[in-house]
């Protein structure tokens, strides 16, 4: 099997080499293709941090194993983790969080997660437009497309690996459309898996009880924003986030690597744990089909950490035995190959169900209607009835504004005059009959313009088959 590596920046190099010897000295059928990405790409000039030769080779062997990577501080330097999983279609980031108890320190020694994180959209799509003076907006996109490749992975996820349950966590009871959307799918697919428990929990008490209870968890799907965060939750309370790897998993192609950051201020000095990266390695092993090689290196793996054979930053006195370094640390796997734990539960891999991923079908379209449209206004003023009276004079053919917010709270007719306003305002219009057309737009538009209305933006208001799908003002 021909894959792709980067050693990355700072200390990828150094853990790059240590698991690619334990790569090596367990069987892997492997060849190498090395590519340079990250820090020194970005400062001779690319901002992307990567060149076109590099995504050629990555693209032909359809498997990168990725060392972390520093992003230069400053403007005009795009993130390659979100890059590489938007350019390659990478719509799922999978986060196993196992306790390694009691070898690694940690508050719940029980705990055996999953985090199957929606990986290209949310506010990851990195829309941004300062609007005014004081208002900037991020757009949070959220596909139906998105939701079910996702949702559908985490239930066929489940499956394979005889997990029992799957939990979603939205905001839905806030963001209604776009999380609203997400646990609808979630509901949807749910309901072809009964084999397999599901819940849903809001992502703030959701969040708690994993903090606190992660046994109560087995694999739990969410969003980009909310997965990015809680993989690290859940991992760091496993013990470190030094120990997690992470996989990244396409139609097409896949990238695995360690879910913590380059370090570079341990760079070079023999310290940095490799066990983030060799965890990505053993499910890449697992992606390509060598479950053999994956079970003999995680079982290894397992042995060195049962007999405390630990680096710095899980080494504890009392508990660990020895100190050693990055390169000793992969001897000390080496000589553990073919051992099993005595403690801890070896693993033994089952490839025999193979994951069933349908490309998606784009649904029928629904019958859509406009039925009005917001004008997000630059307004410099701090009395939202005065705005309104200049406002309402843009009302013509039966077009009337209805309502003013000011970050999404209502503020005119009936606001509070304790609402403190900034200099950004969505002004409602609505049609009489609830229908409105574009040159109703563009006629509100060209008579703002002539009134000297400086209208930065516009969303249309639109209903699906007769159910309204854009939010109501906060109070409204």
């Amino acid at each position: 099997m021909r894959i792709t590596i980067a050693k990355g920046d700072g200390i990828g190099p150094e853990i790059m080499d240590a698991t690619l010897q334990i790569l090596e000295a367990a069987g892997a059928d492997l060849q190498i293709d090395e590519i340079q990405v990250g820090e020194q790409v970005y400062l001779s000039g690319n901002t992307a941090g990567i060149s076109k030769e590099s995504w050629d080779v990555i693209r032909k062997n359809k498997v990168i194993l990725k060392a972390p990577i520093t992003t230069p501080q400053g403007g005009g330097y795009k993130s390659l983790n979100v890059t590489t999983r938007k350019f390659l279609g990478l719509y799922a980031n999978v986060r196993p969080c196992k306790s390694l108890h009691p070898f690694v320190q940690t508050k719940h020694p029980i705990m055996d997660v999953v985090i199957v994180r929606e990986n290209e959209e949310d506010l990851y799509a990195g829309i941004e437009h300062q609007q005014t003076d004081e208002v900037v907006q991020c757009l949070k996109l959220i596909s139906r497309p998105g939701c079910e490749k996702i949702v559908r992975y985490a239930f066929e996820y489940a499956k394979q690996q005889n997990r029992k349950k799957v939990t979603c966590f939205t905001k839905d009871n806030i963001m209604k459309q776009s999380d609203g959307l997400f646990h609808k799918v979630f509901d949807e697919i749910a309901a072809e898996y009964p084999e397999i428990e599901n819940e849903h929990w809001i992502i703030d008490i959701g969040a708690a009880k994993l903090a606190d209870t992660p046994e109560a968890f087995d694999v739990i799907v969410m969003p980009n924003l909310y997965g990015d965060v809680l993989s690290d939750v859940a991992a760091q309370i496993t013990g470190s986030v030094g120990l997690a790897g992470s996989s990244n998993i396409g139609e097409e192609c896949a990238m695995f690597e360690a879910i913590h950051g380059s370090a570079p201020r341990r760079a070079g000095q023999n310290l940095a744990n490799p066990s983030g990266l060799l965890q990505g390695a053993i499910l890449m092993l697992i992606h390509i089909g060598q479950t053999e090689v994956a079970e003999k290196i995680q079982n290894a793996w397992l042995k060195t950490l049962e007999d405390g054979i630990h680096t710095y930053d899980i080494f504890k006195e009392g508990m660990s035995k020895e100190q050693v370094g990055t390169k000793e640390f992969a001897q000390a796997v080496i000589s553990r190959l073919g051992q099993t734990p005595s403690t801890l539960n070896a693993v033994s891999y089952d490839s025999s169900y193979q994951m069933k991923l349908p490309t998606y079908e784009r649904k029928a379209p629904k019958t859509k209607t406009l039925e009005g449209v917001d004008l997000f206004v630059h307004w410099t003023g701090s009395n939202p009835d005065t705005l309104a009276e200049s406002i309402n004079q843009l009302n013509h053919s039966g077009v009337q504004l209805s309502m003013i917010t000011n970050r999404g709270i209502k503020v005119w007719p009936d606001g509070f005059r304790e609402t403190f306003c900034t200099d950004h305002w969505r002004c409602r219009f609505k049609g009489a009959d609830q229908k409105l057309s574009k040159s109703n737009i563009i006629s509100l538009l060209a008579l703002a313009e002539e009134l000297e209305i400086d209208v930065i933006k516009t969303e249309n208001l639109y209903a699906f088959d007769g159910v309204q799908a854009y939010s109501l003002g906060q109070g409204q």
